[in-house]
């Protein structure tokens, strides 16, 4: 497998940062960094300091032919997200290179009873805290974009006294599934359709000392079988939407579903899908610009 990734540069107005980092994300962009400060870092962006004017997007890409790749970026943001289409750049850069590049933004944090750092780092948890060790840079997904950490204290609420058993769907770099396992659920499956996301999810389960009971498949979500006291979801809107049905045929009675990925702006969208399907409607919960739906099974 080439180890060297495609780095996309494109300038898009500050409002439209978000947006337009789901989309590259949704094309299977391994990372996004926005003012030379990832998206999907341990150092969320201070909420006092709001970007403004132009802002320098660059998305980081693997296993894709550079020229098909800008071509189909350039069709996406034509179809209505950008106008004009801002010009796209792009050029090769070794994995090394950008993995380096990653640590200085890397700090630990805590959620809920867990302790999130990367491996460079020595901190060590308080006793009461469980230990998450995850690196960037392989898949998307290091606890501190506003989606994950929603999923995060979703899954530090509700594991293990309330889900024994979570479907992690979209798993990405395995980081909830994970948490999901060292916070004490027994059986934890995560399925992307990625392989590079599986290959790192593994990995990231093997590091953190889980790998008995965190499976991960790229199996389609059809074909999992059984049904879970917790179901999460950390995907875009529309995915959530178009696989609402599986989701709910793999929560049991009783059981969570945790939906993110949702720009706040679309909550009422993915509402109008779910609300209907459960005796009470979700408990939503906003982050920056994102939002995460919670609703509970009778």
């Amino acid at each position: 497998m080439n180890s060297d990734w495609i780095e996309i540069r494109l300038t898009v107005p500050a409002d439209q940062t978000d947006t337009v980092s789901a989309l590259l994300f949704a094309l299977g962009a391994g990372g996004v960094v926005t003012a030379e400060r990832p998206l999907d870092t341990f150092v969320p962006p201070d909420p006092d300091e709001p970007e403004t004017g132009p802002q320098v997007l660059k998305a980081y890409f693997q296993n894709r032919e550079e020229k098909e790749l800008v071509t189909e970026i350039g069709a996406m943001l034509a179809g209505g997200w950008l106008d004009p289409v801002p010009d796209i750049e792009s050029r090769l850069v070794g994995a090394q290179d950008w993995a380096e590049g990653w640590k200085q933004h890397f700090r630990p944090f805590t959620i809920g009873r867990l302790l999130i750092r990367p491996t460079w780092d020595p901190t060590e948890p308080d006793p009461e805290q469980a230990l998450l060790t995850i690196d960037p840079g392989m898949a998307f997904g290091t606890g501190s974009h506003g989606t994950t950490r929603l999923c995060l204290q979703a899954v530090a609420e509700l594991v293990p006294e309330q889900a024994d058993s979570v479907l992690d769907v979209g798993t990405g770099s395995g980081i909830l599934a994970v948490a999901a396992a060292l916070l004490g659920a027994e059986r934890v499956i995560g399925c992307d359709i990625d392989a590079q996301a599986c290959a790192t999810a593994k990995e990231n389960a093997q590091l953190n000392g889980v790998v008995d009971r965190v499976v991960i498949t790229d199996e389609p979500l059809s074909e999992i079988p059984g049904r879970f006291d917790l179901v999460i979801a950390n995907i875009l809107a529309e995915e959530n939407i178009r696989l609402a049905g599986q989701l709910i045929d793999h929560l049991r009675p009783g059981g969570h579903l945790v939906l993110s990925g949702i720009l706040a702006e679309k909550v009422d969208l993915v509402r109008r899908t779910f609300d209907p399907l459960f005796p009470l409607a979700a408990q939503v919960t906003l982050l920056d610009e994102w939002a995460c739906l919670t609703y509970q099974e009778a």
